[in-house]
């Protein structure tokens, strides 16, 4: 069965009123973009997204231009400094539950921890990722999470220029379960960032 997702991928701030739609039967996501260059770079982000885009800050046009900085620091043409990119859209497609793990909600920030260490996300990004996701984890009584690999990356598809030596892009698909269920382990690995980073987070409760 299809499920439609919210995507709100962040720019600057970890909430952002008013731009996300009440749409009934929807979850919620929020993918965030850091840019790492090893010297103080012009950087172009373009999104391909298969949905709609309800929301994007600052206004996304033809994609986003930015100087970023090697401490992820982004600075936009009027001078505006920024940490992230930010979108928001709607979509419906399938998330892959193939494997994955059940999790008791109370254990949820451990695992995550552990985790996204693993999966390479410093400890910044692994804080910013929990502090939005970890409320609406631990909780439920149990929960699926799944991370997605190209049931995500295919439906939104980022083309940066330059080339981003390095791309970490993780994506947790998750439901709320009120018993475990059995489910084959992922085997997660992380990549050697090196040169040009490009790192996303994001999520996306199914419902």
């Amino acid at each position: 069965m299809k499920k439609r997702c919210i995507l709100l991928i962040f720019l600057l701030v970890l909430t952002l009123p008013g731009c996300t739609p009440e749409l009934p039967g929807t979850a919620a996501a929020k993918p965030v973009i850091y840019l790492y260059p090893e010297k103080e770079t012009e950087v172009t982000v373009r999104l391909s997204y298969d949905g709609e885009l309800t929301c994007t800050y600052p206004a996304y046009e033809d994609g986003w231009t930015v100087t970023a900085a090697p401490d992820g620091t982004l600075t936009d043409g009027d001078g505006r400094a920024y940490y992230c990119l930010f979108w928001e859209g709607v979509s419906s497609q399938d998330w892959d539950f193939s494997q994955g793990f059940c999790v008791r909600g109370r254990d949820t920030a451990a695992f995550l921890e552990e985790t996204l260490s693993q999966m390479g996300l410093t400890d910044r990004e692994a804080h910013e990722f929990l502090i939005y996701w970890l409320p609406k984890l631990e909780e439920n009584p149990w929960n699926l999470l799944s991370f997605q690999g190209a049931a995500y990356s295919d439906h939104a598809r980022l083309t940066v220029s330059p080339q981003p030596d390095t791309v970490l892009r993780v994506f947790l698909a998750w439901k709320a379960l009120e018993e475990p269920v059995d489910i084959e382990p992922q085997t997660l690995t992380a990549p050697d960032r090196q040169g040009f980073t490009l790192v996303e987070w994001g999520g996306c409760q199914v419902v």
